[in-house]
Order: C-alpha cells, then sequence, then structure tokens
C-alpha cells in the first residue's frame, strides 16, 4: 500500500500566505485558503490548525527565484519566514521554483472567469495549489523513476 502523501504548499507574501492541500493519493491539489497574515504568533496559531486538522507531514513553499536563477531579497524573506514556520510547526520543508506561479495563477481563474484584480488572495491560493501541484507531480515522476 502506497504511503499517504500529506503536504501543504504554501505562497508565502509579505501580506498573505495562499494555502494549498493536497489528496492522500498525492495526484491532486487544491486550494485550501488565503491566510492574511497579522503577527507570527497568530499566523503560526492558525497555520497549526490546518496542519493538525489535515495531519500534515512536510510544508512544500515556493521560492521566488530571480529570472537570472538567484536568489534574491524577496526569496530570502520567503526563506526566513517559512525558517520560523518549519521550527514552531516542527515540519520539514521543499522548496520549489515558483517563478511567473502568479501569472499561471492568474491565467487559470481568468479562464475559470473567478479572475478579480480585487481578490488578491485568490490569487495567492491559485498560486499555492500550482506550487503544490509541481511538488507532487515532481515526487510522483522521481518515484517512477526510482
Amino acid at each position: 500500500m502506497k504511503e499517504k502523501v500529506s503536504a501543504l504548499g504554501l505562497d508565502v507574501g509579505r501580506r498573505r500566505v495562499g494555502i494549498a492541500g493536497c489528496d492522500g493519493t498525492g495526484l491532486i491539489a487544491t486550494g485550501i485558503t488565503t491566510l492574511h497574515r497579522t503577527y507570527f504568533a497568530e499566523d503560526i496559531r492558525k497555520l497549526q490548525e490546518i496542519v493538525d486538522e489535515r495531519d500534515i507531514k512536510i510544508l512544500v513553499v515556493g521560492l521566488p527565484y530571480s529570472m537570472d536563477g538567484s536568489l534574491g531579497k524577496q526569496a530570502k524573506q520567503v526563506q526566513k519566514f517559512t525558517q520560523k514556520v518549519s521550527a514552531a510547526l516542527n515540519l520539514p520543508v521543499d522548496y520549489v521554483d515558483e517563478r511567473l506561479t502568479s501569472v499561471e495563477a492568474e491565467i487559470q481563474l481568468k479562464a475559470q472567469k473567478k479572475f478579480s484584480t480585487y481578490d488578491k488572495g485568490l490569487i495567492d491560493k491559485q498560486a499555492a495549489k500550482i506550487i503544490l501541484q509541481q511538488w507532487l507531480d515532481m515526487r510522483r515522476q522521481n518515484i517512477s523513476n526510482s
């Protein structure tokens, strides 16, 4: 029997964190919610609720590399925040290159007729779904290649 996949995808921003989860088979990522960041302890409390509810075993975080592949200021801020979250929740982290996921999220939402420039949280949630889906697809490919 295959091991259940319990991952939480995060699209970390200064004001919001898009959050996605997956089915236990590790095939499909779905957007869960958007966390509007307040202060760290409260952000952790809300994330811990989701982690407990979904029995999460790993965080999958989008890392915003620069177009040239380097880690810029924003990527370093995401890493710093993620390291604190990882320690507070006692969970390991996998990073996924998230270049252009927000653009892809907007395209997908427009295709679904759900796009609104006023609902940034929906874009963040969709971006988290894309990040987690990329990780699930890479994981499945690695398993099938081994």
